[in-house]
């Protein structure tokens, strides 16, 4: 995100979470930018801890740079105070490997998960000096594509983009890239043309080129064509891939420094669902199924938490319980992963796959989160909606949970659905009761989350013909819901119905909405997906003065007849399948599982492409027995010293402790656990080191199962370290030795070149019995804490360093920047640009 020389300057420190833009962690990729043909930044429009949770992001980060000849960089939306910086500074947005501009790249690809981070790819492109819309780019490259789930209704976006990708990703990347290989062998990069660039792309399955595409409009708004302009290229069918298990899973994913939204390991082991939920976008548009081998999945699992250190692993799919082998795939997992304290989840579960004997299978190590969701109150509207439940199987499946010592349970609910009256709303209230009763029958610990978003029509679904409810409506839903369970052990969750409304506008949009988005965006429109950020009045505004009216797109209700903005992309599901499928749901038919029964959706034709089902695997010989771990080997305690420098002083305790905890992971060192709900590794730090502050020698004890020698730990600890965290000595110590050791002072040099400060200041004082300063605490208020017991001993010397040494066990803990701030009167820029150093400890 920023280049090194940007992360050494003095304002960098003044940046929220600094470890999202470091880069070089380890598994990630660093080639050499002269020794490359193609240069390809994976853009993603978000926070670095939302886009690293994105296992698509990782696939295509691992199958480009298989590729000698290709680089593949990532970059991230900076937050908006380093946009802010950048923007002053006229520094570029930079990818995270080798600090190349985005500009100067060959391929610029965003991955669009939601039609909510519009907004930020702006921001990326305007950070880069890269113009919004493709016809302003009159130079071949950068080329800026895009794909992910938005891009099957791309048109409000389309005018941005030079080329799209819609569906699966894997093959379309590669030949892209290759494409662009071949345009820069052939030619000199002045004679490339554009044109000849995109005539090749949109030859390749699933690649929509919005220039060869004409829109036109009917007086009334509506679409009264959509024309293509050549005519071997009328409509876009989306990218498949017959069988996952043809391309290799990244086993050395990128191992992060800061906490991830999902912070785990994800293996993909279905694509697809079978379910066809009516509602559900991603059910429709990643059709057929296609199942993982067991097999693959144990041996990508086994070598990936080995390359990285995590501590869970999630199996991922759109509906994990639904995996045919899911039962023993559970336990020959939990088999290899009990002894190493790796715990298990599955993030998406449907009440009527959930068995009993799975929750054995995952407490083994750790009760890990469990979200059932109903999505709607009773079975009439389930029915509507192609979720045949019953209330009392979502009453007994949350029972077993709570029997088998859930604590909590995660209810997901929506409002809106078609169909839906006030009778749905108060049975959403009723169940939420019912379940919380199971919940008090197992005690005072136990409880139930409730969350409650609003419904938004999509492309490519059954009830992509329905209207949006209004904002108004959606938001007295929820309050009902709300007022309903209160005073019961429910705690309600909801999406904030204003984000909703946005999103609706833009999953039914056209091209008419660029403009809109464009100044939304110069009103300072930025992370509509962040309630702390989204502002409603800005889109208002934009919309007025675009002269669009919001209602067009959400209110009304489609015709079937209607061309639809999106009806040149082909999902691959037909219309008169998603038109049978709407006029079930508003007789309340379900349809069934097309595991049983070929529906004719479309998508499959059964040669090429086909559902994958696993059948009759057998599990492998196992050599751990369920329920018996194995007894811990011979325990050795540890003691070691560390130096914390450069880049790495922006990592926070936290984010220090998990790099450590991981880096033994991968060594094949194994840290004794801690007993209880939540075990965490025995690893004990004495104090935490502010971020931004360089350490000589930091201490840390931990105990580990069947340790060799010092020399072995220390060796093996060392390969599995990022640079500029170096161990520096390490001893075996009694167990009873690290309980008697406490800390006393700790010794810093505070370098202040720059700052003429104020000898007077430093001596009254040092003369001064008592020197209150304010302290703002993680809560947000504030305590006064006398600075003078704290400091032993100040020192500024002729060359400007200051050296402080500061007890400690005197109150709450001062960071040595407040202190200084508060002894010279400093602003708060000025502490911020402080460089310190701590360069002892005494005990």
């Amino acid at each position: 995100m920023c280049e090194l020389d940007c992360i050494e300057q003095a304002w960098f420190s003044r940046i929220r979470k600094p470890s999202r833009y470091l880069g070089r962690e380890i598994n990630s990729i660093k080639k050499d930018p002269a020794e490359v043909e193609v240069s390809f930044a994976l853009a993603f429009p978000d926070v670095y801890e939302v886009g690293m949770s994105h296992l698509g992001l990782k696939i295509l980060y691992n199958i480009l740079n298989r590729r000698e000849w290709l680089a593949a960089e990532r970059v991230f939306c900076p937050w908006v105070d380093l946009e802010a910086e950048l923007r002053q500074r006229g520094i570029p947005l930079r990818t995270l490997e080798s600090g190349r501009p985005l500009g100067k790249c060959d391929i610029v690809g965003f991955s669009l998960q939601h039609e909510l981070s519009f907004t930020n790819v702006l921001t990326m492109l305007e950070l880069s000096g890269i113009a919004f819309l493709s016809e302003q780019r009159k130079d071949p490259f950068p080329l800026v594509i895009a794909g992910g789930p938005a891009c099957f209704n791309p048109e409000p976006v389309s005018s941005i983009f030079d080329a799209i990708v819609v569906g699966d990703g894997e093959e379309v990347s590669l030949e892209i890239s290759g494409v662009v290989r071949e345009a820069k062998r052939r030619k000199s990069m002045k004679s490339i043309r554009k044109k000849d660039l995109l005539l090749e792309l949109s030859k390749i399955r699933g690649i929509y080129v919005p220039d060869f595409f004409k829109v036109y409009y009917e007086p009334s708004g509506k679409i009264a064509a959509i024309e293509p302009t050549l005519s071997e290229y009328r409509q876009v069918e989306k990218a498949l891939v017959p069988d996952i298990d043809q391309y290799p899973f990244p086993t050395r994913q990128v191992v992060p420094y800061a906490e991830l939204v999902h912070d785990r390991l994800a293996v993909e082991i279905s694509r697809g669902c079978t379910r066809g939920c009516r509602f559900c976008q991603a059910g429709m548009i990643y059709r057929p199924v296609r199942e993982r081998k067991p097999e693959s999945i144990i041996k990508y699992a086994q070598e990936s938490l080995k390359n990285t250190g995590f501590a869970e692993l999630s199996l991922l799919s759109l509906s994990s319980g639904d995996y045919s082998c899911i039962g023993p795939l559970l336990q020959e997992l939990m088999d290899s992963m009990e002894t190493n304290n790796t715990a298990l989840s599955l993030p998406s579960l449907r009440v009527d796959s959930l068995d009993p004997a799975w929750f054995e299978q995952i407490k083994r190590v750790r009760k890990t989160g469990f979200t059932l969701a109903p999505e709607a109150g009773n079975e009439r509207l389930r029915k509507i909606i192609n979720k045949s439940l019953t209330d009392e199987e979502i009453l007994k499946t949350a029972g077993e949970v709570y029997e088998a010592g859930w604590n909590l349970v995660k209810l997901y609910f929506m409002v809106g659905l078609p169909g839906e009256n006030e009778k749905d709303l108060n049975d959403i209230i009723f169940l939420a009761r019912e379940v919380s009763k199971l919940a008090k029958k197992q005690g005072r610990r136990a409880n139930l989350n409730l969350s409650v978003s609003t419904f938004v029509p999509k492309a490519h679904t059954p009830f992509m013909w329905e209207p949006q409810i209004r904002l108004e409506e959606s938001t007295g839903r929820i309050e009902l819901i709300r007022r309903g369970v209160k005073g019961s052990r429910v705690r309600v969750k909801w999406n904030q119905p204003a984000m909703s409304w946005l999103e609706g506008i833009f999953s039914r949009g056209d091209r008419k909405l660029t403009g809109a988005l464009i100044k939304a965006w110069s009103k300072g429109a930025r992370f509509d997906a962040w309630s702390e950020h989204y502002n409603r009045d800005l889109w208002v505004a934009a919309f007025k003065e675009e002269g669009i009216d919001p209602e067009f797109y959400l209110q009304r209700e489609r015709t079937l007849e209607e061309i639809l903005p999106w009806d040149h992309i082909n999902s691959g599901v037909s219309k008169k399948y998603l038109k049978e499928e709407l006029r079930r749901a508003r007789a309340e038919k379900t349809t069934p599982d097309c595991r049983s029964v070929c529906l004719e959706c479309g998508v499959c034709d059964h040669h090429k492409i086909s559902p994958i089902i696993v059948k009759d695997w057998e599990p492998f010989k196992r050599q751990i027995k369920y329920g018996k771990k194995q007894k811990p080997a011979f325990i050795k305690k540890f003691r070691i010293g560390f130096s914390k420098t450069g880049p790495a002083r922006y990592l926070s305790h936290l984010e220090m402790v998990r790099v450590f905890v991981r880096a033994m992971k991968r060594a094949g060192l194994t840290p004794m656990y801690s007993k209880g709900f939540h075990p965490m590794p025995k690893i004990s730090f004495l104090s935490a080191l502010p971020v931004g502050v360089e350490s000589l020698h930091e201490t840390f004890d931990v105990e580990l199962q069947g340790a060799g020698s010092t020399r072995t730990v220390k060796e093996r600890l060392r390969q599995q370290l990022p640079p500029d965290l170096r161990i520096i000595s390490i001893e075996e110590i009694p167990q009873a030795q690290a309980k008697q050791r406490k800390l006393r002072e700790t010794h810093f040099l505070v370098n202040i070149d720059g700052l003429r400060l104020d000898r007077k200041k430093l001596e009254d004082f040092l003369r001064s019995e008592s020197f209150p300063l304010s302290k703002k605490r993680k809560d947000g208020k504030r305590i006064t804490v006398d600075a003078r017991q704290v400091v032993k001993s100040a020192f500024l010397g002729p060359s400007g360093g200051l050296s402080l040494v500061l007890r400690h066990g005197q109150g709450p803990a001062l960071k040595p920047g407040e202190i200084v701030g508060g002894i010279f009167d400093l602003h708060d820029d000025e502490v911020n640009e402080l460089s310190i150093v701590k360069t002892r400890e005494v005990f």
